[in-house]
């Protein structure tokens, strides 16, 4: 007797963590083995679809871009004439804004004012305007041209200090048209200075 009762304790147990099982099994779903699996084909897709949103959102160059772009074009003009003016004769803080050429024609004008022993003095005074004569897109690379106009105090002095060429009393004007250039499939916001036309 006490046999039957022990059998239908275990057969009620039983019932009751089959239910508990289809109940979870309800809410948390199976297992189905795909999990964690992905294709490389669907990877590749995926890249796509993620740099053909990024280009759509970079090549989208309108006038709020081009106002942000120029905040950020007085910026780097800034640090870079600062940085290729001082008296270290070194590009430091403005590598990142260069291109490889242009870090190059820096870097071969600052080592033959060292080698004669000169070096530069400036003041930034600051930019007068900065205007976007042309942008264009080649293939994923968006050019834009800009023509700044800016105020600055520099001279070259010698190693005993002797003015060389330019006035440290004097501002002067100055006139540029640089190029910068960014890549739209990349996520780096950066932009890089690629080429001075005057």
């Amino acid at each position: 007797m006490s046999y039957s009762f022990e059998y239908i304790d275990i057969i009620l147990l039983a019932m009751i963590a089959g239910f508990i099982f289809l109940r979870l099994r309800g809410i948390l779903g199976k297992r189905t083995g795909f999990e964690g699996k992905v294709s490389p084909q669907l990877k590749e897709v995926m890249k796509n679809v993620k740099i053909n949103n990024l280009k759509k959102t970079n090549e989208n160059f309108d006038q709020n871009a081009q106002e942000e772009f120029l905040q950020g074009a007085k910026i780097a003009y800034e640090t870079i004439i600062t940085d290729f003016s001082d008296n270290d004769n070194k590009i430091t803080t403005s590598k990142p804004l260069l291109n490889k050429e242009i870090f190059k024609q820096f870097n071969d004008a600052l080592k033959q004012r060292s080698d004669r022993g000169h070096f530069a003095e400036i003041t930034f005074i600051g930019v007068n305007s900065a205007k976007i004569k042309e942008h264009k897109k080649i293939d994923d690379i968006l050019n834009v041209t800009v023509d700044f106009i800016a105020e600055v105090i520099t001279c070259i002095k010698d190693k005993d200090k002797k003015i060389i060429s330019g006035d440290p009393e004097k501002i002067k004007k100055i006139y540029d048209t640089w190029v910068f250039s960014r890549d739209i499939t990349s996520q780096n916001p950066n932009w890089q200075l690629v080429n001075i036309l005057n």
